[in-house]
């Protein structure tokens, strides 16, 4: 049985706890959105997305013992490379619709989706958001994380850390039959009441099975809105806050990086997350 075939055979192995189904029924009854039960993870499959996540935390861990003033975003590429495949693991970017890289390096105005290059370099100054997810016997973790390079302006140091504190509102949000409108809804108020911009057209998603699941994490919303989390659910929270506007636009050329339309600067950070009956459990960070 290949590692997809195992993965695909929890669903009727490891059914969904009775009262779970009961609390589902009981939201549908109120006309809640609801997941589809192919959304909520089982013991199993959690087991394997908590191995990919601890392997992207890994890989992470390693660029940031690394990551310095004049280093180009292609070595930070090529440390990705090789801790993935020292841990018998897969680059999930690589391929992926065509990206050309092994993770995403988004410096300063780049919002997300920068593509690392040779010629591309950090300095002095710098902030940089390193976005890396990782495959392991088919399942996935994903995570971002920022990065200062020397010493930044204050305002660029105010805006890593308030980003910050955004995934960490959200993720407070993020309780168990709760909705996602929520996590946008706390998100959005905190960084709209700290001068920033919340940009609306990308977000977080479940994640685990796949790289990009259903639910789609808005992280500006309308509170109790939008799918009920339901125990069991993988997904991210990656708020991505810009310093200015929230336009941004697409680089014409690439069709991949996505920067601030104003030019200011934008930063983010990724966690994934397991929705537990309790709260939730950080799988990749």
């Amino acid at each position: 049985m290949t590692d997809e075939e195992l993965k695909e055979s929890y669903f009727k192995s490891e059914p969904i706890p009775e009262h779970i189904l009961e609390h589902m029924e009981h939201c549908r009854q109120q006309h809640m959105e609801v997941p589809d039960e192919k959304l909520i993870k089982r013991p199993s499959q959690i087991a394997g997305i908590r191995e990919a996540g601890r392997i992207n935390t890994l890989v992470l861990d390693a660029v940031a013992k690394e990551i310095h003033d004049g280093m180009s975003t292609q070595e930070i590429d090529d440390i990705v490379a090789k801790v993935t495949k020292d841990n018998d693991a897969i680059c999930a970017c690589l391929g992926f619709e065509g990206y050309p890289k092994n993770v995403c390096t988004s410096i300063n105005d780049e919002v997300c989706h920068g593509i690392p290059a040779r010629h591309r370099k950090i300095h002095d100054g710098d902030i940089i958001n390193v976005d890396c997810t990782t495959i392991y016997h088919s399942y996935y973790g994903d995570a971002s994380r920022m990065f200062m390079i020397g010493k930044v302006s204050p305002a660029r140091e105010r805006l890593v850390a308030e980003t910050k504190k955004c995934l960490e509102i959200g993720m407070e949000a993020a309780k168990p039959w709760n909705t996602v409108g929520d996590i946008g809804a706390a998100i959005a108020k905190y960084a709209h009441h700290q001068g920033y911009s919340v940009v609306r057209e990308l977000g977080g998603h479940g994640v685990g099975n796949g790289f990009h699941e259903d639910p789609f994490v808005a992280h500006i919303a309308k509170a109790h809105t939008g799918m009920v989390l339901v125990p069991g659910m993988v997904i991210t929270i990656e708020p991505m806050i810009n310093a200015g506007k929230a336009a941004v636009v697409i680089d014409p050329y690439n069709d991949w990086t996505i920067y601030t339309k104003d030019g200011s600067d934008s930063a983010q950070w990724e966690h994934t997350i397991l929705i537990t009956e309790t709260g939730n459990e950080i799988l990749s960070y």
